[in-house]
């Protein structure tokens, strides 16, 4: 009993990391990827003060110099456009707080498993998304559940509910579906790379499980979530040996379940949809495109449509593109592409600075985890992708890996210890 509390405290605790919120009894300011941050900056300090000295990796000290780079251009722009609004000139706290937040994250599954990695990191991950579509569902159907919630939740539910989107604990909207899209890239990466679990017939169906449901149900809460499944199923397929119709020993019972899976995935949609009025409308919302290309034979979406008829606002002179205005708060522009709003924001030179940020974590990761080089360098252009529609970043991703490596540095691993670090790392 012991060891399952565990594991659920873990959850948590990467369930506040992944999908952070507020407390209505709290400051605005503060949630739990903050709370997280405390506690990790402060088991930062007691690891290097056993180690006696703080043990920083070079990839770390780059990425920190693109966000501090990053920043000053972003306060450049603010104080030359005599604006106050701080949303990315503050960046590097916003850098800071990510990682000594996933460093706390990582000290707690080292803390129940002994070690922290790739492939546990991502089980882990694959736990919350599942569970936070669940609790979406839930909070909808569940009257009680959802006043429970919104009690002592902030998370800008007031706003959800106005439009009626689905939504759990810290997941919601775009944020969700980016963060859906990431954990599906590494599903598709552990079920290619692991071949252990693909033997285990248990493991296997949990995941696929938790595959077809954040894609459903993710979809539901945000139709970003499809931007991943898109990549994820594309490497399944390319990575199996499908595309080139030629299946392997080693996937035949992974193509057997997946198969298998995905035809209970479709019975169990379609009776809900047939059956369930709510899920219905919640279904046509999230495959929208789909319904319209069966139905009219066009694929298009509102969302799209509106994407194109009015978001693309470009700088309209040659001081904007360059310096940017200093505003990117409250839809000043009414726009939400990422593109837009960043160069908008800090002008051609800061929005540049912001994506090479990003071309580096995938570099430093595709390197030194070369087994998973190619899923680095998907998480960059899902990063790309993503901006086309909003203007989230995926860097706290990139802020779990390096505090992983940053961790492991600290911490005084035996010779065995070593041998399976590097092994989960660079076979």
């Amino acid at each position: 009993m012991g060891i399952v509390l565990k594991y659920l405290f873990t959850g948590l605790v990467v369930s506040m990391f992944y999908f952070s919120f507020g407390f209505t009894f709290l400051p605005a300011a503060v949630n739990t990827k903050l709370l997280l941050s405390i506690v990790g900056f402060g088991m930062s300090c007691y690891h290097a003060v056993q180690n006696g000295a703080m043990k920083i990796d070079r990839a770390l000290i780059g990425a920190a110099a693109f966000a501090v780079l990053f920043s000053m251009v972003c306060f450049i722009a603010v104080d030359f456009n005599y604006t106050n609004d701080f949303s990315y000139a503050t960046y590097i706290v916003s850098f800071l707080v990510w990682i000594f937040s996933a460093y706390a994250v990582c000290v707690t599954i080292r803390w129940v498993h002994g070690r922290v990695n790739l492939s546990l990191l991502t089980y882990y991950l694959i736990a919350v998304c599942f569970l936070q579509c669940l609790l979406a569902l839930a909070i909808n159907t569940m009257p009680e559940f959802q006043f429970f919630v919104n009690r002592y939740i902030e998370q800008g539910q007031e706003f959800l509910l106005e439009v009626d989107r689905l939504y759990g604990i810290g997941a919601s909207l775009d944020n969700a579906g980016v963060r859906f899209s990431i954990v599906l890239i590494l599903i598709a990466a552990v079920l290619s790379k692991e071949r252990e679990l693909r033997n285990s017939t248990g493991r296997l169906s949990l995941i696929l499980l938790a595959f077809f449901t954040i894609i459903v149900i993710g979809n539901m809460i945000s139709r970003t979530t499809s931007v991943g499944a898109g990549m994820a199923l594309a490497y399944l397929v390319w990575s199996s040996g499908l595309a080139k119709l030629v299946v392997g020993r080693d996937f035949f019972k992974f193509h057997l379940l997946f198969g298998c899976m995905l035809i209970l995935a479709i019975m169990i949609t379609a009776y809900f949809f047939k059956t369930d009025p709510m899920f219905r409308a919640q279904i046509r919302f999230a495959f929208e495109g789909f319904f319209n290309w069966v139905e009219k034979g066009v694929w298009r979406t509102n969302s799209t449509d509106k994407l194109n008829r009015n978001m693309w606002v470009w700088p309209s002179d040659t001081r904007t593109w360059l310096t940017g205005t200093g505003l990117f708060d409250n839809w000043i522009y009414g726009t939400d592409i990422g593109y837009c709003r960043f160069i908008l924001y800090c002008g051609l030179p800061g929005f540049m600075i912001f994506a090479l940020f990003f071309v580096y974590n995938a570099v430093v990761f595709g390197r030194g985890y070369r087994q998973y080089r190619v899923v680095f360098y998907m998480l960059l252009v899902l990063t790309f992708i993503v901006w086309i529609k909003v203007s989230t970043d995926i860097f706290l991703i990139y802020a779990l890996f390096y505090s992983i490596d940053m961790f492991n540095r600290h911490h005084q691993f035996t010779h065995q210890d070593e041998d399976r670090l590097l092994h989960s790392r660079y076979v």
